[in-house]
């Protein structure tokens, strides 16, 4: 019976293994993944702030102290709460747009062209997710130069049982959902660039079939008596 299941343990692995990699097989990947995903010489930084969840903004109502505001935060959902006119969603937006927005909401109702300022107080920390095969799954800060080499080392590297031409990445730009596979090996080879990681994105490290079956039945070997001493 111990044997059995050690067997049915093994070939569930590898069945999951093996369903997962087909589906990681039809992800964009090669030039296709690199027209989403750029490597970080060749993308384009955003010339402006974006408003972040997380962050603490100071509004400055000119005229008005009563709705002049030093710290001010942005909520996870990316909200304020702003006297009189209640809860804005700031996030993805630049100041300049955030004030118009404050603005446009106060004359509406309460005020004759007020002149309103938004800056970023406190930026929140940027972070990407790094899961999968890798030795220490978590989340970590990012910053404008961190590629996909980067992340998965802050991750403390592939496991020994990682799927190097398997690591995918996610990202939402305009909430639109974008997925590509990337080769590690090339990549650390210098065959292929090394893909600019943001903040937002998740980074998954794929299994190997091939690697976990041979961990797997290795560890299932006392229970086959494959070791005998003689």
């Amino acid at each position: 019976m111990k044997i059995l299941g050690a067997l049915s343990l093994v070939v569930a692995s590898t069945s999951l293994a093996a369903c997962s990699s087909q589906l990681y097989k039809q992800l964009p990947h090669g030039p296709a993944a690199y027209a989403a995903f750029p490597a970080v010489d060749k993308a384009v930084v955003p010339t402006e702030y974006l408003i972040a969840p997380g962050d603490v903004i100071g509004v400055t109502v000119f005229g008005e102290p009563d709705l002049t505001l030093e710290k001010l935060p942005v909520d996870d959902a990316g909200f304020i709460q702003f006297p009189l006119i209640g809860s804005i969603q700031v996030s993805k937006m630049t100041p300049a747009s955030a004030s118009a927005l404050i603005a446009s909401k106060l004359s509406t109702r309460f005020l004759r062209s007020p002149s309103v300022t938004l800056n970023v107080v406190e930026q929140s920390g940027q972070i990407v997710s790094v899961e999968g095969q890798v030795a220490k799954a978590g989340v970590y800060p990012v910053g404008p130069q961190t590629t996909l080499l980067g992340a998965i080392a802050l991750a403390q590297s592939p496991t020994p049982i990682a799927k190097l031409d398997e690591i995918i990445i996610f990202r939402t730009v305009n909430n639109q959902r974008m997925v590509a596979r990337f080769d590690l090996s090339r990549i650390r080879a210098g065959a292929d660039p090394d893909p600019q990681i943001l903040g937002g994105d998740a980074v998954v490290v794929g299994l190997s079939r091939a690697k976990s079956l041979y961990r797997d039945i290795l560890q299932a070997a006392p229970l086959f008596n494959v070791f005998t001493r003689f």
